[in-house]
């Protein structure tokens, strides 16, 4: 098989980076170099990069009834008068890891917080960037054993501005509204089509 990556972290050189701007996120400016495929150097490079850090989701599912615990609330990077979506996504439970926290122990928290509901088995999925582009943002999804019957109402912290509807779908069902491009963002897309993938192993090792 062949080597898939061509270079490592020490082939890129950081000029200078400069914090634009210091809120909710990080706006840094960083000029860097880095090598080239045909050999040598590239010139200097500047790029925007939005600080956000780690991430945790949650594929919530119930392999006894063969179901999945969504949540919806509203983004608005999901805002755009121009098209018929709606910017109230169904998402899967999920939470930003602040400082001293492990992406495990958000799991087990943002499932309380955003679905009132417990994780009994935690399993790590897979971990991916989001827009490296120009995102630094590292995301952990876990598959959760949970009883999906306990899962209903309105959840969300008043402190951060959270209105979150939660809904309990069949794994099917859940998996042909991202077929129909209803379920539309990135990290579902991922949970839903890894579940898919790995569900018949999850009902033989939690059932």
């Amino acid at each position: 098989m062949p080597k898939m990556q061509s270079f490592t972290q020490k082939d890129i050189e950081i000029i200078d980076e400069t914090l634009v701007y210091d809120g909710f996120f990080k706006l840094k400016k960083i000029r860097f170099r880095h090598k080239l495929f045909a050999g040598g150097m590239s010139d200097i490079v500047t790029r925007e990069l939005l600080v956000k850090g780690a991430a945790s989701a949650v594929i919530a599912y119930d392999p006894k009834r063969d179901e999945v615990v969504m949540v919806e609330q509203v983004r608005i990077g999901a805002y755009d008068p121009t098209l018929p979506n709606s910017p109230w996504l169904l998402e899967l439970i999920a939470g930003m890891v602040e400082s001293g926290e492990t992406p495990e122990s958000v799991a087990l928290r943002e499932s309380q917080e955003e679905a009132g509901i417990e994780v009994s088995h935690l399993e790590h999925a897979l971990s991916v960037w989001d827009s490296p582009g120009g995102v630094l943002e590292r995301i952990h999804l876990f598959a959760g054993k949970v009883d999906s019957s306990k899962a209903t109402g309105l959840h969300g912290l008043a402190t951060e501005n959270e209105d979150i509807k939660v809904h309990v779908l069949s794994r099917e069902q859940a998996y042909q509204l991202m077929e129909q491009g209803l379920i539309d963002n990135g990290i579902a897309v991922m949970g839903l089509q890894w579940l898919q993938l790995h569900y018949a192993d999850l009902q033989q090792k939690w059932l």
